[in-house]
């Protein structure tokens, strides 16, 4: 069991490893696919992700964690079940769409980019909270 403030440190782990990660497939795709016109599309992509899915999951998973009771709480407590199940279902259908080349090389690159730094800013985002929370 951890300290409660400690739940917002895990999330931003988790979330900047699984961010850093999904943007170096999408940097390592733009490398063959790199025009202004693919930039401005991956740009799009991190703000339609950011502004109506994960800056909206970090404010609800931070209400959530503050309103737990008690002060220490199981490590894997930083998510709750529906958000377990729904990256889950993400990891194993970006895996698919890899393994599977259900995807060209330049989507790949477009879409991973703009959702992987939009990952990528919702674990700093959990960081931040975690240095106020201290």
């Amino acid at each position: 069991m951890v300290k409660k403030r400690y739940l917002f440190l895990i999330a931003c782990i988790v979330w900047l490893i699984a961010g850093l990660n999904v943007t170096k497939i999408g940097f390592i795709c733009f490398q063959n696919n790199l025009t202004i016109i693919n930039i401005i599309l991956s740009c799009l992509i991190f703000i339609l992700f950011d502004r109506f899915i994960f800056s909206k999951l970090v404010k609800k998973h931070h209400q959530r964690i503050k309103q737990l009771e008690g002060t220490h709480h199981y490590f894997y407590q930083f998510f709750d079940l529906k958000s377990f199940l729904i990256m889950a279902f993400m990891m194993s259908f970006g895996i698919i769409i890899r393994n599977k080349a259900l995807l060209d090389e330049k989507t790949i690159a477009i879409f991973y980019s703009g959702l992987g730094l939009a990952l990528t800013l919702a674990g700093i985002r959990f960081g931040l909270i975690y240095g106020k929370e201290g």
